[in-house]
């Protein structure tokens, strides 16, 4: 089986389907989180930035905007297909690539290696860190952000906890396994950089929020679009989606602020290493 096949289908399928169609609402979502990694990575003027999971095209518009020479590498056609289409609306300059970081064939031509939670995916972490670090330039270094566990992240817990009696029985999930939660463990994540050939690794904590608006109908009906909740709904029926849709709703109603936005807890890792 080819490197990560589960993922480039899943991300080619329905899951960067729904991510194209609801790009605006997913942006919104996740500025917070996006500007605070994008702080945390302090790209420069000049500087040239891998974006790893570009997606949508959010974080490589912010870094081209910021002044960097960026070039955005995505496994989803239908994400990338956006990003290349927003780049050019924008009047930005920015190379997509479509392909898998892991296997890639890099060369040392980039001063950073960014992403907003596009590394957590990938069947061998330590290749894929290790091929990912012949991108960067003697001295050159990577940053990115990735959730911490579920438990700390209601955004996506809350959902499934509501669905559950309405869901077939589901089993254990594998933290070890590629997915949103896979780097949670920070010993683990260490571990995976260090084998892979990186140096003075700083993880820092960093709590937000995910902010999903102030319709909690649409909220609700997200999380069955995009997210762990959508994984696990899989191909239930009209009727199971509608009773999950209400139960997601309640739950969700628990999360709104004084000014009506849901804003859920969002808790990641903020990572830093030297190539």
């Amino acid at each position: 089986m080819p490197a990560n096949e589960d993922q480039i289908k899943f991300w080619n399928e329905r899951a960067g389907q729904n991510w194209t169609i609801l790009q605006a609402r997913m942006d919104a979502n996740m500025a917070a989180i996006g500007d605070a990694v994008l702080a945390f990575a302090h790209a420069k003027p000049g500087m040239a930035v891998l974006d790893v999971g570009c997606g949508t095209g959010f974080t490589s518009l912010a870094l081209a905007r910021a002044g960097a020479k960026v070039t955005g590498l995505d496994i989803s056609k239908p994400m990338l297909a956006l990003a290349r289409e927003r780049a050019v609306q924008a009047g930005l300059s920015i190379s997509f690539i479509e392909a898998d970081a892991s296997v890639y064939p890099f060369a040392p031509q980039f001063d950073l290696i960014f992403s907003r939670f596009g590394v957590m995916f990938f069947d061998a972490p330590v290749a894929a860190f290790a091929n990912m670090r012949k991108a960067l330039k003697p001295g050159g270094r990577i940053a990115f952000v990735c959730w911490r566990t579920p438990p700390e992240n209601p955004w996506a817990s809350a959902p499934l906890m509501a669905a559950k009696p309405f869901l077939p029985e589901q089993p254990p999930p594998d933290p070890l396994a590629p997915g949103p939660f896979a780097f949670a463990d920070p010993r683990r994540l260490e571990d995976i950089l260090v084998q892979s050939g990186f140096s003075d690794i700083h993880i820092e904590k960093l709590d937000s929020v995910m902010t999903m608006g102030s319709d909690l109908d649409l909220a609700a009906s997200q999380t069955l679009q995009i997210g762990p909740l959508s994984r696990a709904v899989g191909d239930a029926d009209d009727a199971a989606r509608t009773r999950i849709i209400e139960a997601v709703r309640d739950a969700l109603a628990g999360f709104v602020r004084p000014d009506g936005e849901i804003a859920p807890s969002a808790a990641c890792w903020l990572v830093g290493a030297k190539g």
